[in-house]
């Protein structure tokens, strides 16, 4: 009997390390304009890997990328600005290189007016009291919409209209609460099923910013988590990437996915 107990308790022993050994987890911080998209991904990545964590924060690209040089404990880091993640390969917090994921767009959104039917040249029209931008200072989206309004020689004459969100995602919430009537937001956000039932968008003209290239990394911490790896390699999927594309950002070869 002592020994069959035994047994059994070894093997218990077993299991319990063997599920420890094989578990793992995964902390990722992404972009606030992947939000929807990623979500999406991350679901199907759990069907792959279904015993293992991860939980994705989303937020400011540039409020993550110094969180991460502060030793935050983040195992991926996807920017909406791939400077930001190569600022940190160049400094040694990324195994491997930058990975670029996609091109993101900026839009006009409201879900009070039809901004289907606006143009930039549309927001000084005094009836539109508050434009809600992302703060350019640390949010790639809102750097963009700097640039977009300054091409059309708006920037200075809508200063006091302008509220800042932290985030992509705080500034379109600032036009669905009604605190801005019309939003210069993502594309990736606007093609949501509950934005895209509130309001129509209207496509900014990329002629008129910088690129928003997107990349991430693997950080110096997940250097030996093979989950790490595996998520990465996921991004690049078939599956991955026509999720991408189903929320309007272009994509690395493009071609490829086509």
């Amino acid at each position: 009997m002592k020994s069959l107990l035994s047994y059994l308790l070894a093997g218990l022993v077993f299991a319990v390390s063997s599920w420890v050994v094989h578990a793992a987890e995964l902390q990722v911080a992404a972009a606030a304009d992947l939000k929807f998209a990623m979500d999406e991904i991350v679901e199907a990545f759990r069907k792959i890997y279904p015993d293992d964590k991860i939980d994705v924060i989303y937020g400011s690209s540039g409020k993550f990328h110094a969180q991460i040089q502060q030793g935050a404990p983040f195992d991926l880091y996807f920017s909406a600005d791939i400077a930001f993640p190569r600022k940190l390969e160049q400094q040694g917090f990324s195994v491997g290189p930058t990975r670029s994921y996609a091109v993101g767009r900026i839009v006009l959104w409201s879900n009070v007016r039809d901004a289907s039917q606006m143009t930039l040249a549309d927001l000084a029209d005094p009836a539109i009291r508050k434009i809600a931008i992302a703060n350019p200072h640390h949010a790639p989206y809102g750097k963009r919409a700097e640039e977009a309004l300054r091409s059309a020689g708006l920037w200075e004459r809508l200063q006091a209209k302008l509220v800042q969100g932290e985030n992509i995602a705080q500034t379109a919430q600032f036009v669905q609460t009604g605190n801005a009537e019309v939003g210069i937001i993502a594309l990736s956000l606007a093609l949501n099923p509950v934005l895209a039932a509130a309001g129509g968008y209207h496509l900014i003209d990329d002629k008129l910013h910088e690129p928003l290239e997107q990349g991430f990394i693997i950080t110096k911490r997940a250097g030996n988590n093979p989950l790490a790896s595996a998520f990465a390699d996921f991004i690049s999927s078939q599956e991955s990437r026509a999720i991408m594309i189903r929320y309007g950002f272009a994509l690395p070869d493009e071609n490829a996915a086509q």
